[in-house]
């Protein structure tokens, strides 16, 4: 899954009306306006900088002025560090400064080196990300083989994936999706950046000889959203599956 870049042109248009077309775009159209708009552009960027983690939307409201155009104020971050050596990147519905695509080999020598993932834990990072939410056994359906718990123990260690639901089937199975660290550690904006079916032949990672009747799976529009047959985990669920303590009753 590496970066691309989006090669497609698009052409000027002169409009005869250029003040309707910016208030359309929610540009700012007074002094003052504008003033507001530029320091909510500065604050924004003073609390991202200091964020050891991508600062969401939500947040951001919460700490600028009210009334703050929160889109346009990002957009106008964006576009200042665009050709800086620090970029401003979307994570999900956060916003974070990552060091530019092309000044990435600068920093190798002061990275760490993370655990490389076996191919089955590969694999199935792939399916979750592709068919999320998706269980351990429609997992294994897919590979054709069985998953150990120590290959989704893995995953869930890197924080790239985490458990997400359980589906309404008999023995209420639990479902994987990703997570936003995922699409932070793999410079995506949104799942639905993933590489389709042309982009993963092109790098060789699919063979030019499919199947006629093979189509690549579509990314769930939002994927923190349950889908029909999942419901949401409970404290009860959490504490079954070791991730909350269990709660102390008195006698």
């Amino acid at each position: 899954m590496s970066e691309r870049a989006n090669a497609s042109v698009i052409p000027f248009k002169v409009d005869d009306e250029p003040e309707e077309e910016m208030a359309e775009q929610g540009s700012p159209q007074n002094p003052a306006e504008r003033l507001q708009l530029s320091e909510a552009v500065r604050m924004a960027e003073a609390i991202i900088f200091a964020s050891a983690e991508p600062v969401s939307e939500k947040q951001l409201a919460a700490r600028l002025p009210d009334g703050v155009n929160i889109a346009a104020a990002m957009a106008d971050l964006q576009e200042i560090y665009a050709k800086r050596g620090v970029n401003l990147v979307r994570v999900g519905d956060a916003w974070a400064f990552r060091t530019a695509g092309d000044l990435a080999f600068l920093m190798s020598r002061d990275s760490v080196q993370q655990r490389k993932l076996s191919r089955a834990a590969l694999e199935v990072l792939a399916i979750i990300a592709y068919h999320q939410p998706v269980t351990r056994a429609e997992i294994e359906d897919i590979r054709g083989v069985e998953t150990s718990k120590g290959t989704l123990d893995t995953l869930l260690e890197t924080e790239w994936v985490r458990m997400r639901g359980r589906r309404r089937t008999p023995g209420r199975p639990v479902t994987y999706g990703t997570t936003d660290a995922f699409l932070d550690h793999f410079a995506l904006e949104e799942i639905r950046d993933l590489p389709g079916m042309e982009e993963l032949k092109g790098a060789g990672l699919l063979s030019t000889r499919m199947p006629a009747n093979f189509s690549m799976p579509v990314p769930p529009a939002d994927p923190d959203a349950l889908a029909e047959d999942e419901d949401a985990l409970t404290d009860i669920d959490l504490e079954e599956l070791g991730l909350l303590t269990p709660r102390v009753t008195d006698d």
